[in-house]
């Protein structure tokens, strides 16, 4: 009698470095090759973006394949920013403005959005489909109120993205985006948590709830 496959052991670390390495490798790649003055030495800047956003779709494209060697799989939301990451990612370095690659989130945020309503129109929580991760004992209500409640924020963070993208520098703008906006995703994550546990979210699934909040 064959034995079961045996399953790759699920790592935090290692999703948190797959789900937000290309994003820091982004933000540490355009510190490096950003001029002192950007808003002086436009040529620079440039220079800048585009280096790091070069560094930013090489270092996506190693997130997918890690995962799929590491963890076994590549979770839809991972294949889905990988996909807009390099579209978007092409035409700024091919057209060299900045702006392609500061709506990319935006796209993400509303296409995330999207899905979660329309499945939630047909009774299907679609955010248990797209996490792909264990949030044992989770209920069927539990996981609508969920997708629900992601949709919303979700719309937030793309009207949030483009406040910041037509008010802040690109500077300003990637701190931002880097920094702030992954905050408000852990704290809006953990301000789920008491909803979750009502609707039978067990204790062991409680840290990688946490841990591994959908994002862009």
């Amino acid at each position: 009698m064959a034995s079961a496959p045996v399953k790759k052991p699920k790592s935090t670390w290692l999703n948190l470095a797959i789900d937000f390495g290309p994003l820091l490798v982004f933000f540490l790649a355009y510190r490096h090759y950003a001029p002192v003055d950007t808003a002086k030495d436009t040529y620079g800047a440039a220079f800048a973006v585009t280096r790091s956003t070069v560094a930013f779709m090489l270092a996506t494209v190693a997130a997918v394949v890690i995962s799929k060697w590491k963890l076994g799989k590549v979770a839809p939301m991972l294949w889905l920013s990988a996909i807009l990451i390099l579209g978007f990612g092409t035409l700024t370095v091919w057209l060299g403005k900045k702006e392609y690659i500061q709506m990319k989130p935006t796209a993400i945020y509303l296409l995330f959005a999207a899905t979660l309503f329309i499945g939630l129109s047909r009774g299907k929580p679609m955010l248990r489909y797209l996490l792909e991760a264990a949030f044992e004992g989770l209920d069927h209500e539990g996981w609508l109120k969920l997708s629900r409640n992601w949709g919303f924020f979700f719309v937030f963070l793309a009207g949030l993205n483009e406040a910041l993208r037509h008010t802040l520098t690109f500077d300003a703008w990637l701190a931002a985006k880097v920094w702030g906006v992954t905050s408000l995703s852990f704290l809006f994550t953990f301000t789920q948590l008491p909803m979750l546990l009502r609707h039978g979210l067990t204790q062991e699934a409680k840290p990688e709830a946490e841990a591994n909040p959908p994002h862009d």
